[in-house]
């Protein structure tokens, strides 16, 4: 099944409960929170207080992308504010096993993301492990880039494996998702698209209906 995944990075934080609200009730499943430390990536973005506040508010799946250093000392904080997916980056973990480890020990699905210059043989050891692999499409840390052409290739390949190995591992993209773009992503095989400003500019509503159109 594909799913749209709204980022509320791009979400207006002046009314960020509010826009979140309009999401859910236009029939979005997935709400990707993007939290950033500064270090690993450049920019700081919301931490385990505003993802408390809006899972009081919210029942959407909270599918948690840590774009920071060392994730495993905020996996159990993560997972206790609200997060149903928790995401981190292969390479920020110094032993990506255990991290992974660490998340099904909460009991929440565990995805890793891959930045677009990663490939997908840091995957090899761990893929059995994962619900969800995050293609990131593009470089990390800022909202509003434009997809990069050369993921659409590794998409496939990452679907071939699935594929080849008999898993049922999400593919889930993040940066550059458009409605222009969308069949085509769906088509190199990913099935959950995360997308910000492409959602929450303007009508969010009507937005969400152009994607689903094409969902």
């Amino acid at each position: 099944m594909n799913y749209l995944a709204p980022s509320i990075l791009s979400a207006d934080f002046s009314r960020l409960g509010e826009d979140v609200s309009v999401a859910e009730e236009n029939g979005v499943a997935i709400l990707h929170i993007d939290v950033m430390d500064g270090m690993f990536v450049p920019s700081i973005s919301l931490g385990f207080p505003v993802i408390e506040s809006i899972r009081k508010k919210s029942g959407m799946v909270f599918d948690v992308h840590l774009m920071i250093r060392e994730p495993e000392r905020y996996i159990e904080r993560f997972a206790q504010s609200g997060a149903d997916i928790i995401t981190v980056h292969a390479e920020a973990c110094t032993h990506l096993h255990r991290t992974i480890q660490q998340i099904r020990q909460t009991g929440k699905k565990c995805g890793v993301a891959l930045n677009p210059a990663t490939p997908l043989s840091a995957l090899d050891y761990v893929l059995k492990d994962l619900d969800m692999v995050l293609l990131m499409t593009v470089n990390p840390g800022f909202g509003g880039q434009s997809f990069i052409p050369a993921m659409y290739e590794k998409i496939r390949e990452l679907r071939g494996r699935i594929e080849r190995e008999s898993l049922k591992t999400d593919i889930e993209v993040d940066g550059g998702i458009k409605v222009s773009n969308t069949g085509r992503v769906l088509e190199a095989g990913a099935n959950i698209l995360v997308a910000g400003s492409a959602v929450f500019e303007g009508d969010i509503a009507a937005n969400i209906r152009e994607f689903q159109k094409i969902l």
